[in-house]
């Protein structure tokens, strides 16, 4: 049970991630926590600690900025675009959150295509 709303912790989580603080993201990791993207898995909380580590160390520069939040009971839609030196991590997309007992539980982040939208129910938005 969520005793915030949903969007302040996705938005807080993400505040974290633009400042490479690792200590603050890992606070808002649920013990469940997972990780998804269009190449990577992580369903472990320890793991996903060293990932982002080393995520922050390789893409100083890397943000997330955010156009549109929606929240559907525990899931936060954002969509926006993330700002990178590395060509693959720099553009548009949409990013979806799972918030349970006040945590991220799923961060997930989906290229940003009509498909995606569609899987989404994001009509308004195609």
């Amino acid at each position: 049970m969520n005793t915030r709303d949903p969007k302040i912790v996705a938005l807080l989580y993400n505040e974290y991630i633009n400042a490479r603080n690792l200590e603050g993201v890992i606070a808002l990791m649920a013990e469940n926590y997972q990780f998804i993207d269009s190449e990577n898995r992580v369903e472990n909380k320890e793991q996903m600690k060293t990932s982002w580590d080393e995520f922050f160390t390789e893409y100083p520069d890397y943000i997330n900025s955010f156009h549109t939040v929606i929240s559907r009971d525990n899931l936060v839609i954002l969509l926006g675009h993330s700002e990178c030196s590395l060509p693959v991590l720099d553009g548009p997309a949409i990013w979806t959150a799972k918030i349970e007992n006040d945590q991220v539980a799923e961060w997930r982040i989906y290229l940003d295509t009509e498909e995606n939208r569609r899987t989404l129910n994001l009509k308004k938005y195609y």
